[in-house]
């Protein structure tokens, strides 16, 4: 016959224990009479072949029939020394708010940004959020299940997928009315968004989301070849940010190019770049520029590009970079001309 418990409790605190089960295998044998202490922001659920019978809140309880009537109807009576015993599985709810859990995006999130640079933009985010069980019959019947404990730990990740699931619904809404820029200056407004959204979701587990901050919203830092493998750029486009990351790249590192660096210290900015490289796409695809203006040369160019303005075939520039006669940076696969080396080229 299993152990009969006289003294049924769980004092741990549960710092980071959502659910303990008493005991922590198997089946308990108690009986009335039995004392069941409950502590502050406990609740203690009794089950019996994967069935709630009756729960307690904080306090100290005698199992009696005037207390505890969905046992005593339900228990299957073995005596012993003329009491009555039954089994059973007791699980300890924490009630307590788990506070300050963390949550970030592993990807960024794409938002809708109409009429600035790409039409759309990348988001990523980080913050806190907090949740309380509110319902213990049903957080461990579905969640639970026979396990001996649980921990936040086991849950975290599910509920972080729930939240940014809903941030991204949050996001996408909110564009509609404002751009990028603007969205960044509403993290409380897309917080308590976030909020309703989730709640549906955490209830239908038996938990509730108390809280839910965006501690900082920004636009991703990921470069052109991330954003290409992503499928978010056609060629046309990759090759201008593939450009506008060369000049970066210089800034940092000013023995990568003379040019380059020139170009950047000259107050260059990454979004003059992108127009003068798209101005330089549209002339070799035949679209003529401005009535009566003269092609400029950006500060920096690919082969093809360079080979426009020499008057010559890309194969004749590749030709002169690889002699050394013409200066160039290899960046992957691909080179970069900076306008200043092809002008030293041209000197002769």
């Amino acid at each position: 016959m299993a152990r009969i418990f006289d003294v049924i409790e769980y004092p741990n605190e549960m710092a980071d224990e959502i659910v303990h089960r008493f005991p922590e295998t198997g089946s308990g044998d108690f009986r009335l009479g039995s004392q069941v202490i409950v502590r502050e922001a406990q609740t203690a659920v009794f089950f019996r072949d994967g069935n709630a019978l009756d729960k307690f809140g904080p306090g100290r309880h005698t199992i009696a029939t005037a207390n505890i009537p969905l046992i005593t109807q339900k228990l299957q009576d073995i005596f012993t020394s003329g009491k009555t015993v039954f089994t059973a599985e007791v699980y300890y709810v924490s009630m307590k708010e788990f506070a300050n859990r963390k949550w970030g995006t592993p990807q960024p999130i794409i938002v809708r940004n109409p009429g600035m640079g790409l039409g759309v933009a990348l988001l990523q985010g980080f913050g806190t959020y907090s949740f309380q069980v509110s319902d213990p019959q049903q957080f461990v019947t579905q969640i639970v299940g026979t396990q001996g404990f649980y921990r936040t730990g086991d849950i975290e990740e599910r509920l972080r997928t729930m939240l940014l699931s809903k941030l991204q619904d949050a996001l996408g809404e909110t564009a509609i009315k404002h751009s990028v820029p603007e969205m960044i200056g509403l993290t409380e407004e897309l917080g308590a968004a976030v909020r309703a959204k989730a709640q549906d979701d955490f209830a239908a587990i038996g938990l509730m989301l108390k809280s839910f901050y965006i501690g900082n919203l920004k636009p991703s830092e990921k470069s052109a070849q991330e954003l290409r493998d992503m499928g978010m750029l056609d060629m046309a486009t990759y090759t201008q940010l593939q450009a506008a990351d060369a000049m970066r790249d210089a800034a940092q590192n000013p023995s990568g190019g003379a040019g380059l660096t020139a170009g950047i210290g000259a107050g260059m900015g990454i979004g003059n770049l992108m127009q003068q490289a798209t101005s330089g796409a549209m002339q070799q695809q035949g679209q003529p520029a401005a009535s009566g203006a003269a092609a400029v040369m950006p500060d920096v160019m690919t082969p093809t590009e360079a080979a426009s303005f020499l008057k010559v075939s890309e194969e004749d520039v590749i030709a002169a970079i690889t002699s050394g006669e013409l200066k160039a940076k290899k960046i992957g696969n691909a080179y970069r001309i900076s306008k200043a080396a092809l002008e030293e080229f041209l000197k002769g």
